[in-house]
């Protein structure tokens, strides 16, 4: 499929032909949620933790005698059943982290890609980069093109630009190896550059 070709003045350079391979797919929501689970999962820090009876600083002395009060049998004061003892089957620190398969990873990209393309959010721009590398000159640019929430996909982030972006709110930039499901799916628009193209049609092709 032809794709037009901006710059960041919003004026038409030319053409560009994306794959229908990695572009073209039909979207696919059970794919998406399980790439996004996947990578939120991997974040997680995994540091909740309650205490278990050996964690209980207490005393170990038997509270009363075995037999003869008429009362439940007790051997400890930090058992779950009394104020302040322990917790059973609490959370232990721990990595939520599990596998996926990476040809699902590929799919989910491929898909996130091709979700964006099919919303007609998707601009192809021939590179990302400015003369003044100032947020307030990025900031006018971005309104003139009608970008709020958007990510930047460049096949080599240039230094000025990504500096100038990085006080805007809900503006990512990212080079092509870091492009992701999540970051594709939280931004509204998605931008590309005709490297980030490329690179990426030859990496999931």
């Amino acid at each position: 499929m032809k794709l037009a070709v901006r710059n960041l003045d919003n004026k038409e350079v030319g053409d560009i032909d994306l794959a229908d391979e990695v572009f073209g797919l039909p979207v696919r929501g059970d794919i998406l949620a399980r790439v996004v689970n996947w990578q939120l999962a991997k974040r997680r820090a995994g540091t909740h933790k309650t205490k278990g009876i050996s964690d209980i600083s207490g005393t170990t002395k038997k509270p009363y005698k075995q037999k003869g009060t008429g009362r439940a049998r007790q051997g400890s004061l930090r058992s779950p059943q009394f104020r302040g003892g322990a917790v059973i089957f609490g959370p232990v620190v721990r990595s939520h982290e599990f596998g996926l398969q990476k040809k699902v990873r590929k799919l989910g990209l491929k898909t996130a890609l091709s979700a964006k393309q099919a919303e007609g959010k998707l601009v192809v721009i021939d590179a990302a980069s400015v003369t003044e590398a100032k947020t307030k000159a990025l900031r006018s640019r971005f309104a003139m093109l009608g970008w709020e929430s958007v990510l930047i996909i460049d096949g080599a982030v240039d230094e000025g630009f990504a500096r100038a972006a990085r006080n805007l709110p809900k503006v990512d930039v990212l080079p092509t190896q870091g492009a992701n499901v999540y970051d594709i799916l939280r931004r509204d628009t998605l931008v590309l550059t005709r490297a980030a193209v490329e690179q990426l049609e030859a990496r999931l092709k």
